[in-house]
């Protein structure tokens, strides 16, 4: 993926974080002029942001500049911010991930498709570089104002909590990252969903704009781009409103010093609440064992919530995929590619909470695969020892093994023919991850 975001976590968080924020456009009345527009929404954005303050117990530390922007304007920020924070050759590797996890298919271009899925979706974003706020010209600004309250309860959130240090995360830690934006959305959908509960008219007003909204890009992504792109307002706002009704907006403002580490605890809240912590997993680097040609083009965390997705990808079952991915407690992928694009391996390590968790999340990901590559065109062999587990196949799409140790489980595939499994696999059992800590 990119630099920021490696997994398939945080497909689209970059621009939600580096842009603002976005929610799904609200198309309604063109304003008859531009200065018109910009007036009345700097005067109704004043308005609206000191209300705001008042439901989000966040005081205005200063004022918030305003603007409107045309579509054409829109695309050329989204386009300068992918283009900044984000090379050539992390694009490509965000797209061959996808590829690898079968979540997009062969002919699947992830840059031109992001650029248009983005522009279609955006209503308003807040940028904390320009500290500005900007509503797009095309959108009427009375039936806006619940849009105007989430964007400037992320103004608030800068002033107080300062969005920029998000702009800057560790590469290799997506899960992590992804949780932060839920904290950071979820917080200003929540308080969102306070405004529309104050003003039913104009709630009334935005569902029926929404329900004007033009969905033709978001309807074409596939389903993990969709879904990575409302994980931060849908979950994350279910996790703050947890946290809210334990502790008020007090507790919801500490998130930002004490963030949530995983989206494990953000699918489940109590997780936050005691603070249990990811294991740490480290893969080695198998390029060498692969031949020469190979090199690693990514590294990162999948996570529970991205496991979920991998899995139901294929599986097609919600509660099982979720169950399935439920015990995760760490885990470490890394993205290899050969001479030929079409060379690709991906290499897994998963650790688990129990024996048995481990034991759903192997039996579930063999069911994946099973379905990815069905017979006759993909044979499987399948061996067992004390409780161990080992399953491999081959087929036109290469060759994979998965092998289980208690709560440990390893996951290699795309194995060229010239490379030895039983080496890589051999390699990938050496590192030994943290337990959780209690």
């Amino acid at each position: 993926m990119s630099k920021k975001f490696s997994s398939v976590l945080a497909l689209l968080a970059l621009v939600c974080l580096v842009a603002g924020s976005f929610l799904p456009a609200a198309v309604g009345q063109t304003a008859t002029s531009r200065s018109a527009q910009n007036a009345a929404m700097v005067s109704t954005a004043d308005a609206v942001l000191k209300e705001t303050s008042e439901l989000r117990e966040l005081s205005i530390l200063r004022g918030v500049k305003s603007g409107a922007q045309s579509r054409t304007e829109i695309e050329r920020m989204i386009i300068k911010n992918l283009d900044s924070d984000t090379t050539p050759a992390e694009m490509r590797a965000t797209e061959t991930l996808l590829k690898a996890f079968g979540l997009a298919p062969p002919e699947f271009a992830y840059r031109a498709f992001l650029i248009k899925l983005l522009t279609e979706q955006v209503a308003g974003y807040y940028d904390p570089k320009a500290q500005q706020f900007y509503l797009a010209d095309w959108i009427e600004v009375d039936g806006q104002k619940p849009v105007m309250a989430h964007e400037l309860t992320h103004a608030l959130q800068d002033q107080h909590f300062n969005l920029k240090r998000f702009e800057k995360w560790p590469k290799g830690d997506a899960d992590a990252e992804l949780a932060a934006h839920a904290l950071i959305e979820g917080d200003a959908t929540l308080a969102m969903t306070l405004y529309l509960a104050k003003h039913p008219l104009i709630a009334l007003a935005f569902i029926k704009s929404s329900q004007e909204t033009s969905t033709e890009q978001f309807q074409q992504a596939p389903r993990a781009l969709r879904e990575s792109l409302l994980f931060p307002y849908q979950e994350g706002s279910a996790w703050a409103s947890q946290v809210y009704k334990r502790g008020g907006w007090s507790m919801v403002s500490d998130a930002f010093k004490k963030l949530p580490l995983s989206t494990e605890q953000i699918l489940h809240v109590d997780k936050y609440f005691s603070y249990e912590p990811a294991v740490k997993v480290a893969v080695p680097n198998l390029a060498l064992a692969l031949g020469p040609g190979w090199r690693r083009i990514d590294y990162d965390v999948n996570g529970e919530w991205g496991y979920y997705l991998v899995l139901d990808q294929f599986i097609k079952n919600v509660t099982e995929s979720k169950r399935a991915a439920a015990g995760w407690g760490g885990d470490r992928f890394a993205i290899y590619q050969g001479r030929r694009a079409s060379d690709v391996v991906l290499a897994q390590l998963a650790v688990w909470d129990t024996p048995a968790d481990a034991k759903e999340f192997y039996d579930a990901y063999l069911k994946r695969s099973q379905r990815r590559y069905p017979e006759p065109d993909t044979t499987f062999s399948s061996s067992f020892t004390d409780g161990d587990a080992r399953n491999e196949w081959k087929g036109p799409a290469g060759r994979g093994v998965m092998e289980m140790r208690g709560s440990r489980v390893v996951i290699l595939e795309g194995i060229p023919a010239k490379a030895d499994a039983n080496r890589l696999l051999k390699a990938m059992w050496q590192p030994r991850p943290t337990t959780r800590k209690s």
